[in-house]
């Protein structure tokens, strides 16, 4: 098996590379991306970039009611009936520190259940903690409270709804927003922005379209591309400014494939993984659920911030009912740069190595089967009875599937059956890739998304430290999962 190196895991590795679709002619949806979707064209000069509005923790803690609603904003510069938090799309960014306690009253205004999951903190998944089968019925609240551990990885990471079945459609509707947890030393730049990627589809109301089962069953892609809820915003910056930018891919099933010619890219990280420098990259692939932090370092001239095309495979089609549509290259944002050069940034200081797990006893190794096809009980509704199945079953939450003891490493090989690609999700606790489709990946990677290829295999390992209670894992092509693509485990 050849090793892998970090930098070419980032662009092809654990985050996957374009899967070919097999199969007869007719038998497949392909996802191939070959058209461009809604909302590329440059921005006029007063559209500059939004962020979302910020609350910040003080003492401790940060408190705060969200209020998930029905409501107008403006997307991709259209009037829009949405989902928000607290009004907005994105939602509020939250800024902690390790250590920090981040108390939520959630309150429901919509008219069906919800709650909320903080996707990739390390944080305790019991009582009103990351509880994901907490349900909260329209018009009644409930108090979140999350205690960070004192040495919780810096990085970017989000919260969304949680409640199977109605995951995808809530969060195709507007419901996300962006979660920061502080360096312990400040990383010099001229200005940080928050860069939160989302997609949704429009009817001719300016709701939120109704999709098909196809779509359901395939990952819906919206129509509108959106940064921010904007479409094409405009970003300006000096020669030799550095700026650093917190990525989320908040979409139900795009997979983002980043690039920004003419420009310095440096990575910082991946999801909760860090880099001990930081590394220069020339595109990046973000599956749904995935975040980077990166530095852009500004030269004089205009750049497109491009989501380029990506494969992520095909399904078994119902005989005679067509293609999904296909999307293709989005603009996300243009970068303009010009003026009097910005003063030189200073030297990004060296961080501490993350624990490897390469080299740590495992107390069980396990393979989980991702698959997708036909069957008896599918819930495929009603077009050809498929099934979204974790070894065989689909989600129930009152079973269990897999028991860990708590304070154990374990490595999980993770088989994807299927054509199409299923990043794989495991709440609370990060995973560290070990080797992906047979190659060895030569550092630490830590990612709590992880892309499993079509017809492929990804192998991790995984310390259940810190916690124990349970939580889920599941395929983060957010319809999948709640067809049923899910499992509990339990740590104990």
């Amino acid at each position: 098996m050849r090793p892998i190196s970090r930098r070419d895991a980032l662009l092809l590795g654990g985050l996957g590379t374009a899967a070919t679709v097999a199969g007869g002619a007719g038998l497949w949806w392909s996802l191939a991306s070959t058209q461009q979707p809604t909302g590329g064209t440059l921005p006029a000069e007063d559209s500059g970039l939004h962020g979302p509005p910020e609350l910040r923790s003080a003492d401790g803690r940060l408190a705060l009611t969200l209020e998930a609603a029905p409501g107008q904003v403006v997307l991709g510069g259209r009037r829009a009936g949405a989902f928000c938090y607290n009004g907005t799309v994105p939602g509020p960014t939250l800024r902690l520190r390790p250590g920090d306690e981040l108390a939520i009253r959630l309150v429901n205004s919509l008219d069906g259940p919800t709650n909320l999951h903080v996707h990739g903190l390390h944080v305790s998944p019991q009582a009103n903690g990351d509880n994901v089968f907490v349900a909260v019925r329209p018009g009644e609240g409930f108090d979140y409270s999350y205690r960070l551990p004192p040495d919780h990885p810096p990085g970017v990471y989000w919260y969304h709804p949680h409640h199977h079945g109605t995951v995808a459609g809530q969060i195709f509707a507007g419901l996300f927003g962006a979660i920061i947890v502080e360096d312990p030393d400040d990383i010099p730049v001229s200005r940080e922005r928050i860069l939160v990627v989302s997609d949704t589809t429009l009817d001719s109301a300016g709701n939120i379209a109704a999709v098909s089962p196809m779509e359901r069953m395939a990952g819906r892609e919206g129509e509108l591309l959106l940064l921010n809820g904007q479409s094409t915003p405009l970003l300006t910056a000096r020669p030799g400014e550095r700026e650093r930018w917190r990525i989320v891919n908040a979409c139900v099933a795009r997979f983002v494939r980043l690039r920004l010619d003419g420009q310095q890219l440096q990575l910082l990280g991946l999801d909760s993984g860090r880099s001990p420098d930081p590394e220069t990259v020339s595109e990046l692939l973000l599956a749904p659920g995935n975040r980077a932090d990166l530095l852009m370092t500004a030269a004089a001239g205009e750049s497109v911030l491009l989501a380029l095309p990506y494969n992520r495979g095909g399904m078994p089609g119902m005989m005679g009912q067509g293609r999904l549509p296909a999307r293709g290259t989005g603009a996300l944002a243009v970068v303009r740069v010009d003026g009097e050069p910005g003063a030189p940034p200073g030297a990004v200081t060296a961080r501490r190595a993350q624990e490897d797990l390469r080299s740590a006893p495992v107390a069980a190794r396990r393979q989980l089967v991702l698959a997708m096809g036909g069957g008896p009980g599918g819930m495929g509704g009603g077009m050809g009875g498929m099934r979204f199945t974790i070894n065989g079953r689909e989600y129930s939450e009152a079973r269990t599937d897999t028991v860990v003891a708590a304070g154990s490493v374990e490595e999980w090989t993770l088989i994807n059956t299927s054509p199409m690609d299923h990043p794989f999700h495991l709440h609370v606790w990060p995973m560290q890739v070990i080797e992906d489709n047979g190659r060895v990946v030569d550092s630490v990677d830590l990612r709590d998304v992880v892309n499993v290829r079509a017809n492929g295999r990804a192998t991790v390992r995984i310390a259940f430290r810190d916690f124990s209670g349970r939580s889920a894992y599941h395929c983060h092509i957010l319809d999948h999962e709640d067809l049923g693509m899910m499992g509990v485990i339990e740590v104990r």
